[in-house]
């Protein structure tokens, strides 16, 4: 008989962020996250907090909530309902806490790692995806103004149709030539 089994104690991490028109930025970012703990969970912002970016979502939080969840990376995602890194530590007791490079040293996370210390959570802060950003595919896109995906439709420029796009198929009342006629 062996002796007593010493179980090894999880490492919790915990990411956050909008994830609206998810990119390959966002990817690699929560990757590298799970690389560094045993069980990541990954907050999503819901769509009511994401003013604080002076910014609104395209995709509506359910799906990036589905989309997250999907993700090999991700053990769990829930909602990120605060912005307050403590409180949702206070949630989760998650132990290590991952978030972008570009937040270094900013009052703000300056704040956070002083807190998130005093109860043994450290911060990591991982390399930040330069060439791209959700901010960067909107403007490029057109929608910095971001109507929602459920207002976006094939076809149709701001409500009505797009006469630009041509359609191959015949109009109502007309039928195609033929070789025959």
């Amino acid at each position: 008989m062996d002796g007593p089994e010493i179980k090894k104690r999880q490492i919790v991490g915990y990411a956050s962020g909008v994830f609206d028109l998810f990119h390959i930025g966002h990817l690699r970012i929560l990757q590298r996250a799970k690389a560094l703990c045993d069980r990541l969970i990954v907050g999503v912002t819901v769509d009511e907090l994401v003013g604080y970016k002076n910014q609104k979502v395209v995709v509506p939080f359910a799906q990036r909530l589905e989309i997250v969840s999907g993700l090999k990376a991700v053990d769990l995602a829930i909602p990120q309902d605060d912005l307050d890194k403590f409180v949702m530590w206070k949630k989760l007791k998650f132990d290590v806490m991952f978030i972008g490079d570009d937040w270094f040293d900013t009052d703000r996370f300056r704040e956070y790692e002083r807190k998130l210390k005093s109860v043994g959570v450290k911060i990591v802060y991982l390399p930040y995806t330069t060439d791209i950003s959700t901010s960067g595919l909107k403007s490029k896109l057109g929608t910095a103004s971001a109507r929602s995906v459920s207002q976006l439709r094939v076809g149709r420029r701001n409500g009505r149709p797009d006469r630009r796009s041509k359609s191959k198929l015949p109009r109502k009342g007309h039928r195609k030539r033929t070789a025959a006629d």
